[in-house]
């Protein structure tokens, strides 16, 4: 078993504390911070962005191949920590707490976490377990002063998270699973500007939203108004690789009973899992990711409206321009005269 201590003051010195106990190399590039380990203790890279309002956004993929604990020691830094598990699952524990005590963060599940100054913060990680791990901390004093209007309208127990700028309570938060946070940070993954500026304004609009949604669960699970479902965590998977797997091949022919049986869910579970993640029908789903794919193509390819329609599984243009239209407001063939009409610069 590996101990990996932290004591530093910042998200930067933290990661440099890491290298300096299990190895691996740290580059930069647009403020992006990247610790890259190959070696006998781990596999895989801690990556990290500071933003100026008071919040960083941390990230594991990585396989570690002996079991390892991180021991945590925040002192004045003490940001609250929002977690997400996209893959594995990791426990934790405060340092004055018994084993016994020790909870799991679990694939899927959004996790809340705050010191004391004086407490540690102890993570268990399994040795072979693929790990891919999303956190976003806030230094609190920064945050509020930067961007937190109308704090007071956060239930009691956020609120007071918030609002002890000097670390003098504890607070976790193990909430339900969260699949649209999945797709949330998924995307954020896939963020892949070659342009610096561009990539880092990307990522921290994500950022902003995955907090929100944080923030967002919390609020609704504290008043218990988290919709209900029937659905195991098994099936919300199922459906969220169909969905995925659906967005990536628009023009085949889905039907309802198609999706069930290759699925292995009932018809009604699948109506049930796809408006609880996408609050929409399966049948709204595809018409709403083919339409996302037509502005696409649009916009981005030679194709004309006929080769669209076609490309994403429609067969009557007709119908197409209707809802497309219905969406967003301008015909397919005002769209694409917009968006490739010449730009006119004038220099002055």
């Amino acid at each position: 078993m590996i101990t990996i201590k932290t004591t530093g003051n910042s998200t930067r010195e933290n990661v440099r504390q890491i290298q300096e106990q299990i190895g691996g190399v740290i580059s930069e590039r647009w403020g992006e911070f990247t610790l890259l380990i190959n070696n006998e203790n781990a596999t895989g890279n801690i990556r990290f962005i500071s933003f100026e309002w008071g919040v960083t956004m941390l990230e594991y993929n990585i396989t570690f191949h002996e079991d390892v604990i991180f021991e945590s020691n925040y002192a004045d830094f003490s940001p609250i920590r929002f977690y997400y598990c996209l893959k594995g699952q990791c426990g934790h524990r405060f340092g004055n707490q018994l084993e016994s005590e020790l909870r799991q963060l679990e694939q899927f599940q959004s996790v809340i976490i705050a010191n004391m100054d004086n407490t540690t913060s102890l993570g268990y990680f399994e040795k072979g377990v693929e790990l891919s791990i999303n956190v976003i901390l806030i230094t609190r004093r920064k945050f509020l002063k930067k961007r937190l209007n109308g704090v007071q309208e956060l239930n009691k127990r956020l609120y007071d998270v918030f609002m002890d700028t000097d670390h003098e309570r504890k607070f976790a938060f193990f909430g339900s699973y969260n699949l649209k946070l999945a797709n949330k940070i998924s995307a954020l993954r896939k963020v892949r500007s070659k342009n610096g500026m561009i990539r880092i304004m990307q990522i921290e609009g994500l950022v902003y939203e995955i907090l929100a949604m944080h923030i967002a669960q919390h609020e609704k699970e504290s008043k218990n108004s988290l919709p209900s479902t029937s659905l195991l965590r098994r099936e919300l998977k199922i459906i969220r690789d169909l969905a995925n797997s659906i967005a990536k091949n628009v023009s085949k022919d889905y039907t309802l009973e198609r999706l069930a049986r290759e699925s292995g869910l009932s018809q009604s579970k699948l109506q049930e899992g796809f408006k609880l993640l996408y609050t929409r029908t399966v049948t709204e789903y595809i018409r709403h990711v083919r339409l996302e794919a037509a502005r696409d193509f649009l916009g981005n390819s030679d194709m004309n409206i006929s080769q669209v329609v076609y490309s994403i599984g429609f067969s009557s243009r007709s119908y197409f321009s209707k809802i497309f239209k219905n969406k967003y407001g301008i015909s397919p063939s005002e769209f694409q005269a917009h968006v490739k009409k010449p730009l006119n610069l004038e220099v002055i």
